[in-house]
């Protein structure tokens, strides 16, 4: 890998303040992009991970080597160092933290150990120290962190890597928890993969012979390209009316978690893709796919597979992350109403916009119907659920994909009125397209 004095300096250790950590990062970058075929590293100033750690088996791990204090653990667990140093620097490049497994204001309820509590907020309160912007949110882009196009990023979390690439613009990788610490402390990342240009052009062409009329479309045909493409990148045609942030958000998650989707083109609407020539250059379709009426019917059997009793005890909304639009919907389909006792409503959003909510009223709206409003986690990352769940519903394709894995329960996927209605009646009444 060919470097250039500033990284050289940072590899061989200037000097300045910080400088062991430095290096320490920039000596994972070298070994990560030597692994990756990288000729270079390239300049970043957009970084999203998670830097340091909430788990206290993580602590334990470390500590038997007496390396619990905040930096050194920083170093030996997120720099991938098999020597810790005792002082991280500041990042040196914008950085923002993703969802955590952790909400502090409603562990109880959750399960969660006090003494976990307390680890996670002393680590919060190391990461903040460090520049970290706390936003906690799997969905960076719609709380205040929206690179343009073109730009390099350092972003974990697959349903925002993918949200970043198609519909930003920007330029990312899957990044994990130790190459986005490296380039937070370096500002710099291997220059590979979705960062080149030619790696971003089309390869499938998916011909969309439906209407898509709303997030549950947009999820059922994410589901659907991720299966059929994989981690390849699709075009679809046939869509002319641009969609709304929430719409790609389900259909990114989508896409990422059936086939581990990094970037798709929509074409005539999409940045990389203002025809469908464009979207593809000198590709040739590797495939032409069709979704119609057929494909959708079976993708929303695939979807709630898991799903058998229509008793259901849990309603989960927000995976990906609530945004302020959706928790109004929410808000106003339970306006006057009440949850089942049977039922419990967990609604997963970011810090910043459950602000919004409660100067607005929708928490009180939500909260008086017998539901609840958690910030900086979900059931999938905490793998938590209300006590006795067996049966789950959820207006997220990702999130139906992963609970059962996860926690053992039977899910429902289908729209947030159905979600909503289920909650209120305590039965599953959903129906397919």
């Amino acid at each position: 890998m060919k470097l250039n004095a500033d990284e050289q300096a940072m590899l061989d250790g200037d000097g300045a303040p910080g400088a062991e950590a430095r290096q320490k990062a920039m000596n994972l970058l070298v070994r990560y992009g030597e692994a990756l075929g990288a000729e270079k590293l390239v300049a970043t100033n957009n970084v999203a991970g998670t830097a340091g750690s909430s788990s206290t088996f993580i602590r334990d791990y470390y500590a038997k080597d007496g390396d619990g204090e905040r930096d050194r653990l920083f170093s030996r667990f997120d720099l991938d160092s098999d020597e810790a140093t005792d002082h991280i620097p500041v990042a040196r490049t914008f950085t923002c933290h993703l969802q955590t497994r952790i909400d502090p204001d409603h562990a109880e309820m959750m399960g969660t150990p006090s003494g976990a509590v307390e680890f996670h907020q002393e680590g919060q309160a190391h990461s903040a120290s460090l520049g970290v912007q706390l936003l906690n949110t799997c969905t960076p882009y719609a709380n205040g962190n929206v690179p343009v196009r073109g730009e390099h990023c350092a972003w974990m979390e697959s349903s925002a890597v993918v949200y970043c690439n198609s519909v930003l613009g920007a330029r990312t990788n899957t990044e994990g928890r130790e190459s986005t610490a490296a380039a937070m402390m370096t500002g710099k990342i291997p220059y590979w993969g979705f960062h080149l240009p030619e790696n971003r052009l089309g390869q499938h062409r998916i011909q969309v012979e439906v209407e898509m009329d709303s997030v549950m479309d947009w999820g059922m045909l994410g589901y659907f390209t991720g299966e059929a493409v994989e981690e390849e990148i699709p075009v679809l045609t046939g869509i002319e009316a641009p969609a709304s942030l929430i719409r790609h958000k389900h259909f990114g998650a989508a896409a990422a978690s059936s086939g581990g989707v990094e970037m798709y083109h929509v074409a005539g609407l999409t940045p990389e893709a203002d025809t469908e020539d464009r979207a593809f250059g000198p590709n040739k379709p590797i495939q032409d796919l069709k979704y119609g009426p057929t494909e959708r019917r079976r993708t929303y059997e695939t979807i709630n597979a898991s799903g058998h009793s229509d008793d259901v005890d849990y309603i989960m909304l927000g995976c990906p992350h609530y945004t302020i639009e959706q928790i109004w919907e929410a808000a106003r389909l339970l306006d006057g109403k009440r949850i089942s006792t049977n039922t419990a409503l967990w609604i997963f959003t970011a810090r910043q916009v459950k602000d919004v909510s409660d100067r607005n009223g929708y928490t009180k709206t939500i909260e008086e119907a017998g539901g609840v409003i958690l910030t900086d986690t979900c059931s999938a990352m905490s793998a938590a659920v209300p006590k006795g769940t067996r049966v789950a519903a959820t207006d997220s394709a990702k999130q139906t994909h992963y609970l059962p894995a996860i926690t053992g329960v039977e899910a429902w996927f289908g729209s947030t009125q159905d979600c909503v209605e289920a909650a209120i009646t305590g039965k599953w009444k959903g129906e397919a397209p």
